[in-house]
Order: structure tokens, then C-alpha cells, then sequence
């Protein structure tokens, strides 16, 4: 049976780039995991191995390094966006390119005044410690015409000590969970956003306070919403960002509840009461996982619902 080629793209995965700008004695750092992804009339390459239409991946790497350089960094979205015209406008059989990246933060150590004598500085400016929140993460698509970006985070683990329950719900022979009218509600959370940036003809958003406004929004939803169910919270979360940001027409989220169960303590002469303080075992699986997208009224979806699931 005679075979064609289907969808195919090659790229170099995961370039590790950290750009250090300095301010003077003050110096600030961009940290990137940059993968690159190009697709266009690469038939040939795979029929009769032919490299005439491959720019090496190699040569992928080097240009994320020398863009670092040359453009500085931003934001993860506008140096994904540099990389990705870059790649459709310089070379003629490149269509499309993906840019995905992943940014970790950092943020200054506070120093004692007494300390900085010894670098013969009034304050230390260049040291850093890694913030362990959360990965901020984006994925840029160019075709030579549209823009796609798609922003969010991963890995922000996060808890509400009350104000969560969980009952009313369907019950079988298989059973066995009690209903909970006062319980912890906590999750790691993975998130990504669609901007309604499409052309060049558009207003760029401002992408680092749009990140930064996004979050905010997000945790306060968290925070604020009495949960009757993790269903309920996410589409609040949701719907806090769409209300909020006119930038943003789509939010999909995972969301896998990380459970904590109320310690049986009667064996040991003692109540493990939650309306003086509970003592709670926290499971590391199994888990539910409750995912979502939330859209603009009027919007389609277009965030792949793989790009945040487990």
C-alpha cells in the first residue's frame, strides 16, 4: 500500500539561555528554556533526504543565543515573537515556526548593610535567589500572516484552609468518601491563556503586566470564591481573568485536587475536629484532576486541551 506524508516539523528543544542585563551596579536576569519548532515544504527531506530545504537545528540554537544578544529579552512573548518572524521571514520553505518557551524567575537576596562593606558596596544588587512558585510558560505560532500566543503557568501549588466542600454528589456501591462541609481545598496550578493579538496591524499587549495581571486576578479568585466544588473555583478563576483582561479571550485550566484527609484519631483517645484545628494527611496520588477552558461569549476555542493536561 502506497504511503504519504502527514504533519512534520523539526526544530532544537529546549535552549537554555540566561541573559544578564546590567543597570549599572544593578543587574537583572532573564531565564529561558527556549524550544524551537519549524514546519513547511520539508517533503522532500524525507522522501529522498535531501537537505536542500533544512536550516540545521544547530543553527536553530545558535540563533536564540545571538537574538539574546542582539534584542535582549524582554519578555518571554516578545522574544518568542522575534524568533519566530526570524524564522518565516528568512528563510522561503519555512511556513510556520513554533516557539515555546519556559521562564524561571529570580529574584534579588536582601543583604545586611553591615555585609556589603566586604564588595565595597553600599547595597548588593547581582544576587539572586531562584523563586520557586511557579514556571511561567508561552508558546508563539507565526504563519507569515497570523500570530498565535498563548501564555500561562505551570507547577503553582496553592491552598484554601476553609471555605471548601465538598457534598450532594452522586453515590454507588463503590463509595466509600464521607461528604465534607468544611475541608481543605488545595491544587497545582497549570494554566494557559489565549491574547486576542493576531497582526501586526493590532496593539501589542504589554505581556510582562499582562502576566502579572493575570496571576493577580487568578489567585484572587482562588481566594475569594466559597467552593462548593474545584469545578465551581476554576470557572471562577476563569471568569475573574476574561472580566478583567481585554486582552485575553481564552483560559484553559488543570487543575489536579490535591487531597488532604482528615487523620483518624479516635484510637487514640483524640478528636480531629476541623473548628479548632485539624491534623491532615496529604496524599501524594492518587488525584483528582478537574480541567476547563473559559472563553469570551462569542469566542472559539483554539487551546489545545493537551497542552495542560496531565
Amino acid at each position: 500500500m502506497p504511503t504519504i506524508l502527514g504533519q512534520n516539523q523539526y526544530g532544537k528543544a529546549e535552549n537554555r539561555v540566561v541573559k544578564i542585563t546590567r543597570d549599572g551596579a544593578t543587574h537583572h536576569i532573564k531565564d529561558l528554556n527556549v524550544s524551537v519548532s519549524l514546519s513547511g515544504d520539508m517533503d522532500e527531506v524525507h522522501y529522498s533526504g535531501s537537505n536542500a530545504n533544512v536550516l540545521p537545528t544547530d543553527t536553530t540554537k545558535n540563533t536564540v543565543y545571538a537574538f539574546a544578544k542582539e534584542h535582549g529579552i524582554e519578555s518571554a512573548e516578545q522574544f518568542g515573537i522575534h524568533l519566530a518572524r526570524h524564522f518565516v521571514t528568512s528563510q522561503e520553505p519555512i511556513k510556520t515556526a513554533r516557539i515555546r518557551i519556559e521562564e524561571y524567575s529570580w529574584e534579588r537576596i536582601d543583604t545586611s548593610d553591615a555585609n556589603s562593606q566586604f564588595i565595597g558596596a553600599d547595597e548588593v544588587k547581582h544576587s539572586f535567589v531562584r523563586k520557586g512558585q511557579e514556571t511561567r510558560v508561552t508558546q508563539i505560532t507565526y504563519d507569515g500572516e497570523n500570530w498565535e500566543v498563548i501564555s500561562g503557568l505551570k507547577d503553582l501549588v496553592v491552598m484554601n484552609s476553609t471555605n471548601s466542600e465538598f457534598w450532594g454528589y452522586v453515590k454507588d456501591k463503590y463509595t466509600t468518601l464521607p461528604e465534607a462541609y468544611d475541608r481543605i481545598l488545595a491544587t497545582q496550578v497549570s494554566a494557559r491563556w489565549r491574547f486576542n493579538w493576531s497582526d501586526d496591524e493590532q496593539k501589542m499587549p504589554s505581556w510582562e503586566k499582562s502576566y502579572e495581571q493575570v496571576r493577580k486576578h487568578m489567585l484572587q479568585a482562588f481566594a475569594e470564591t466559597y467552593s462548593l466544588s474545584l469545578q465551581q473555583t476554576l470557572y471562577q478563576m476563569g471568569s475573574r481573568i476574561i472580566d478583567n483582561r481585554g486582552e485575553i479571550d481564552e483560559v484553559r485550566f488543570s487543575l489536579p485536587n490535591k487531597h488532604h484527609f482528615l487523620v483518624d484519631l479516635e484510637p487514640f483517645g483524640l478528636k480531629n475536629g476541623t473548628e479548632d484545628g485539624a491534623v491532615y494527611f496529604a496524599a501524594d496520588r492518587p488525584y483528582g484532576l478537574i480541567e476547563a477552558t473559559i472563553l469570551r461569549d462569542g469566542c472559539e476555542p483554539k487551546i489545545p486541551v493537551d497542552l495542560t493536561n496531565l
